[in-house]
């Protein structure tokens, strides 16, 4: 077992997240527990406390991790395009490609909970941003709609492209051809823009 000095703060912190995120990688993470990590580093559940506050937030500092992650695929993708119409497409099948991708991390994105504690400014800074680029476009789009026509559009479309990933992760489509995901963003995103 690990002494406290055999890493830095620093080190234990990323061999934490690494281990968590190669862990999730092929397994839900309804399987992990604080002592679990714990012993799959080395280290004593008592020190990961020390180190991250409590489970929830180390689970949320994985949670981070995988953000980042998608953000900056998220920004490549959103670079790479030729105009923002594009760039909206390509944001959406990033968004779609990475769940399939990494589907246990994923669920865990968008089922933590902070169990009535507040959301740290670390994170939420990280969700603004990925709105934020989607509400970016929608106004390069059209930009003579206001504010808050951008916000709630920016919601439905991302409600929207976050349901048929659902189900594309799942495979609850529940129909008797193989329905592609992707089809059904570009729907989706064609239709709203045409009427929006």
């Amino acid at each position: 077992m690990a002494r406290r000095n055999d890493h830095t703060r620093e080190q234990l912190v990323q061999l934490t997240l690494d281990t968590v995120t190669q862990f999730l990688e092929e397994h839900s993470y309804h399987e992990l527990s604080l002592r679990k990590i714990a012993n799959m580093i080395g280290y004593v559940p008592s020190t990961l406390v020390n180190v991250f506050g409590n489970y929830n937030l180390l689970l949320l500092h994985v949670v981070a991790k995988t953000l980042d992650e998608l953000s900056a695929e998220a920004t490549v993708a959103v670079e790479q395009s030729s105009n923002p119409q594009d760039a909206l497409f390509n944001l959406a099948y990033c968004y779609h490609d990475f769940a399939l991708k990494h589907p246990n991390r994923w669920q865990l994105v968008f089922e933590h909970n902070m169990n009535g504690e507040n959301l740290p400014q670390w994170q939420s800074n990280r969700i603004d941003k990925m709105t934020g680029m989607l509400e970016q476009l929608l106004l390069a789009i059209a930009p003579h709609h206001t504010e808050k026509e951008v916000l709630k559009a920016s919601r439905v479309l991302w409600s929207g492209v976050h349901g048929i990933t659902l189900l594309s992760v799942d495979d609850k489509f529940f129909a008797s051809e193989p329905i592609d995901g992707k089809d059904l963003i570009n729907n989706l995103l064609s239709n709203y823009l045409t009427n929006w």
